[in-house]
């Protein structure tokens, strides 16, 4: 199928399959820009709250420590789960499998890799996340005045380059290349 090619059924016009147009450096150059972007969504506070003019600031890991502190640890390990280790180990993920196929070579376990990154594409939720914290700055707003911060910016901006990136993301071709290169290990 030519780049940017649409397979669909003959009997309802469903999408089956869909190859992107762009190979292995378009998707490279999403998950470079992710993790770039996770790392400062990491780094900086989500939002400041000025109650009373006392004005707090809120990154994920402070806000999953204050969750702990609270006694609700299960929520707190939630919040750690999908807004930091799943996202993180994602794109560590796809860069481990990606970076040395870029090169002309395969990771060790990349086989194996690919086949979990393939099963847990349709899990990350990022979005959710995003929306869970439009509708708590909603309901924040008229008791306090919300700053949105670098954090915050830069989180969406993850949504969207992950996005892309997974969007970018075509297995055929990633297995293709693994099975063509001699070393490629399970």
């Amino acid at each position: 199928m030519p780049p940017g090619g649409v397979a669909r059924c003959r009997r309802c016009a469903a999408t089956l399959y869909r190859r992107p147009k762009h190979g292995v450096d378009h998707t490279l150059a999403w998950l470079l820009a992710a993790a770039a972007l996770f790392l400062i969504a990491n780094a900086f506070p989500l939002v400041s709250l000025d109650i009373g003019g006392q004005q707090t600031s809120a990154t994920l890991h402070g806000a999953a420590r204050a969750l702990h502190d609270q006694g609700m640890t299960v929520v707190a390990l939630l919040v750690v789960g999908t807004t930091i280790a799943a996202p993180g180990l994602g794109i560590a993920a796809m860069l481990y499998l990606l970076l040395p196929l870029w090169f002309g070579r395969s990771a060790p376990g990349s086989m194996s890799l690919a086949r979990l990154v393939q099963s847990a594409s349709p899990w990350g939720m990022l979005e959710v996340f995003m929306l869970g914290i439009i509708v708590a700055l909603v309901k924040l707003a008229h008791l306090a005045s919300v700053v949105p911060g670098v954090g915050l910016w830069a989180y969406a901006a993850l949504m969207f380059a992950f996005i892309a990136a997974a969007r970018s993301y075509d297995s055929h071709r990633i297995w293709a290349r693994l099975t063509s290169i001699g070393g490629a290990t399970t």
